[in-house]
This record gives structure tokens, sequence and C-alpha cells, in this order.
């Protein structure tokens, strides 16, 4: 099995072209599977659905969320669909376990007043400040994903078009566009910058900054603005569609710019949308 775990990470990065984190996720699904298969003396290639819903059980007994289980249970369809590829097994046991169901829980974002707040606690004098107000700034601006931020390199950007080539998952390409105050952030950093490095975002010794180095940033630069709720960067990712669609654009172009695989993905934020509009004609219309 060992070999067979080796050539399945090959395939993930190789053939399938996930991004590192991706992978990550997946072997520590598998990590956790193959521990419970320990306890329970049973062999990968020889479990039946029966013993499939006992796991589902256990994952439910340790409080893991609908959401992780489905994410652990598409990891596991997507390792024994290479299995079958391999002749290992002759059937995807996994095929015939559905989902638990989801409950729909609408993306946090934040308000226009919040943005200003977050923005203008921000007072660029060094390299490590202009780093963090343009994480910010191109994190609303774009609404890439926290991953592909790491991952852009200055080759990517087009200052003429300002627009940056992402690569999402599955390392699927797409163009992002973003303003004069993300463009202006861009430059000031750029200024600040005393390092040499293909990557845009830096580390405070020029090395390519790292998830969850942008998560701590994030978090800082929210206390000091005052900001209460609990931000992420997939916040600003929310904030941006929730924005996009507020201000009447199409939502089939903000899942474009998202780089969503399906409408349904983005048709989520017309339920934020529905909320917004309703609260403000509340609150502006003279007979209620």
């Amino acid at each position: 099995m060992k070999e067979t775990i080796e050539k399945y990470h090959d395939y993930l990065k190789y053939e399938l072209n996930y991004s590192d984190n991706t992978i990550d996720d997946y072997f520590f699904h598998l990590k956790k599977y193959f521990e419970y298969l320990n306890t329970k003396k049973l062999v990968v290639e020889e479990v039946t659905k029966d013993d499939i819903i006992e796991f589902l059980k256990y994952l439910d007994s340790k409080k893991y969320s609908n959401k992780t289980i489905c994410n652990i249970l598409s990891s596991l369809r997507n390792f024994y669909d290479f299995l079958l590829d391999e002749k290992k097994i002759e059937f995807n046991i996994f095929k015939l376990v559905k989902n638990p169901k989801l409950e729909k829980k609408l993306p946090n974002f934040l308000s226009y007043e919040n943005m200003r707040s977050i923005f203008d606690s921000i007072e660029v004098n060094d390299f490590l400040t202009a780093r963090n107000k343009m994480i910010i700034e191109i994190l609303y601006a774009t609404g890439v994903r926290v991953s592909e931020l790491c991952s852009i390199k200055l080759q990517d950007i087009d200052f003429n078009n300002r627009s940056i080539k992402v690569f999402g998952k599955g390392r699927k390409e797409r163009i992002v566009y973003f303003g004069l105050p993300c463009l202006d952030a861009i430059k000031v950093y750029l200024s600040y910058n005393p390092f040499t490095n293909e990557y845009l975002v830096l580390n405070k010794d020029g090395q390519k900054i790292s998830v969850r180095s942008i998560q701590k940033i994030i978090n800082k630069v929210c206390d000091e603005a005052c900001i209460n709720s609990n931000v992420t960067p997939h916040t600003f990712r929310h904030t941006f569609a929730t924005h996009l669609l507020n201000n009447g654009a199409d939502i089939k172009s903000v899942g474009e710019l998202l780089g969503h695989s399906s409408l349904n993905t983005t048709e989520i934020y017309t339920h934020i949308t529905s909320d917004f509009l309703k609260s403000e004609y509340l609150k502006n219309m003279p007979r209620k």
C-alpha cells in the first residue's frame, strides 16, 4: 500500500494538477480513514458498505460537521477511483454511500463601512505595512482565494490592463481585474520591497508568504480596525462577490471572476443580496 500511496500522491500532483494545500487535505482525510481501519482491523481493498456506514457514525461521534464529512467522503471516493484505475479493486464502494445533507449556511461578508475602517486603519510607512495593505486590497478587489494570492508571481500582473492571471483549483487559469486603489497599493508595496523574488507577496525574510501568515495578518489588521466579526481571507472573497452583486453585477460574470465551475456555487450570494435589498427597502421606504 505504501507504493500505491506514493503513486496516488504523484497522480494528484502531476496528472490532476492539484495544489499542495488540496493534496494535504486529501492526505489528512486518508490518514483519518487509515487510522480507523487499523483500529477495526479492516483492509482498504475489502471494506464493505456497512464498514463505511460505521466509519461515518464514528466521524459523527467525533463531532465532525456534515461539511467536513462530505469533504472526507469526496477524498475517499477519489482515492478509490484511483485504486480502481490501478486494478487494486473491482468496484468503488464509496459510490454506494450518499453524502450527509448540508445546512445552507450563508457566507459572512463585510459591510462597506467595515471595509472603509479596515483600509483607513492601515498606516503605510514601511515594507510590512505596505504589504499588509496590498494583501487586503487584492483580496477585496479581485475575490481571489488566499492560496491563489500566495501563488501570484510578478509576471502574472498586467499593470496596463489592471489584471492578474491566477491559477485556481486544478491549476485552472483565469484572469481577475483590479481598480486604481489596488494598483496604487501594489506600486507602493513594490517601492518598499527590498527583495528580489518572482512571487508578489513575501514574508519579512523575502520568501513566498504562507496561507497561515496571511490569516495572522488579517487577524491583526481587523483587530486594529475594531472589526469584531470572525474575518478570514475567504471573508474578503465573499465580500467581493456580495458587493458586486449589490451594485448590479451579473451573477454569471461574478461566478467567472470567482473561478466557480458551476453557477450553483455562486447562487448562494443571491440570498445575501436579497436580504440586503430587503433591509435597504425597509430602512428607506417611507410607507412600509
